[in-house]
């Protein structure tokens, strides 16, 4: 044995592992979801997703507050409407939850990122990303819909678009939309690889946009591709993506891996309701220590190339790393 040649030399404390440490996680890399919801005085957790709340506006702002005071550069939009309808729109909607969220917010908060989510599911009676005919999800059709929800939230004052639906050809149109309206300005995320996942069953509680019947599989991808995901990341890429997402990012670390070093763009990870249940759950139960698996999973999506972390760990883990 080569004694000259001892790696352990390099781990014997906490401070000489920090010194060597080869991927950080900041407070800078998060995005906090949150969901926003009609009435006065709501703050309703979610069943499934423990910490996890519906706020109404007054509420909305609160967690707001708390969200700026540690650190967290922006927050990602989801709207609950009252009421649905076939075309969803609530959420291309002048007085929608959204829009009216993103303006309190903008007024109080102005320096924080508002990153507005672009889809019809949690806003259409059956629950689907876009208009629906003889059972099938028409693609240009709900792109049109997409568009003027996309510069309805840019209006209201959304730093970012973010297109979640998976039609195609959407973030082409919501790019041109948003520089014709004179928001060039405007940067576009796209949820660019989103599969059909079973790792969503939570975030359709919190939003109440479980489909009405039938699945999303025919525009979410299938969870057993890879190249189809580099297809994708490089049309919304041409098209005018600033960002392009990976979701879920758990079970899709080689998915990020792979477009990270294939793509000179900022990749964000969504890391979804389904991984941050799993995690509670067993917590709860005393099965695992919860500050480690999470700041274990976080590292490893940053490691594969993440650059934001879309997570519902963003305070618990903005509060860790400052401690």
């Amino acid at each position: 044995m080569d004694l000259t040649k001892r790696p352990r030399r390099l781990r014997t404390s906490e401070g000489m592992r920090k010194l060597v440490r080869e991927t950080q996680i900041s407070v800078n890399d998060l995005i906090y979801p949150m969901f926003v919801v009609e009435g006065s005085g709501v703050k309703k957790e979610v069943a499934s997703m423990p910490g996890v709340y519906n706020l109404s506006l007054d509420n909305f702002l609160k967690e707001l507050e708390e969200v700026h005071k540690l650190g967290i550069p922006g927050v990602l939009l989801f709207g609950v409407p009252d009421s649905k309808d076939e075309v969803g729109s609530g959420a291309y909607c002048d007085k929608g939850i959204v829009q009216r969220a993103l303006r309190e917010a903008k007024k109080v908060f102005p320096e924080l990122l508002l990153i507005a989510d672009v889809c019809l599911c949690e806003y259409t009676s059956h629950g689907h990303c876009g208009v629906i005919s003889e059972g099938k999800v028409l693609n240009d059709p709900s792109v049109e819909l997409l568009v003027n929800s996309a510069v309805s939230y840019a209006e209201a004052g959304a730093d970012i678009i973010a297109p979640s639906d998976m039609m195609d050809g959407r973030v082409g149109a919501i790019r041109k939309a948003l520089d014709d309206k004179g928001f060039s300005e405007k940067a576009i995320m796209a949820y660019s690889a989103k599969y059909a996942s079973a790792f969503y069953g939570p975030f359709r509680d919190a939003a109440q946009s479980k489909p009405a019947f039938g699945d999303r599989k025919t525009y979410q991808m299938d969870y057993s591709n890879v190249k189809e995901a580099i297809r994708e990341v490089e049309l919304d890429i041409a098209e005018g993506a600033d960002i392009v997402m990976v979701k879920p990012a758990m079970a899709y670390l080689d998915v990020i891996k792979v477009i990270s070093e294939r793509f000179d763009i900022p990749i964000a990870a969504y890391n979804v309701s389904g991984e941050y249940s799993m995690i509670k759950a067993a917590a709860a139960n005393g099965w695992i220590d919860e500050k480690g698996v999470v700041l274990e999973s976080i590292t490893a999506m940053k490691r594969a190339g993440a650059k934001v972390i879309i997570t519902y760990f963003a305070k618990q883990l903005a509060e860790w790393l400052k401690g």
